[in-house]
């Protein structure tokens, strides 16, 4: 299997399907921070626990 990058632009449907996934995703954090519940997400390269609730990690 063989990927090929390019630096078009993306398209006016990657475009708006990319939108419906930002909005849903934000939709579904606003959501679960309303509801005091923690999310899972990634940063700085690895996954983070977010939120009041959150498991504590373990040293």
């Amino acid at each position: 299997c063989v990927m090929t990058i390019t630096s078009a632009p993306p398209s006016p449907q990657a475009q708006a399907m990319l939108k419906a996934l930002q909005t849903a995703v934000a939709n579904s954090l606003d959501k679960k921070q309303k509801l005091g519940q923690y999310a899972v997400i990634w940063q700085n390269g690895q996954p983070v626990q977010s939120g009041g609730d959150a498991p504590k990690a373990v040293s």
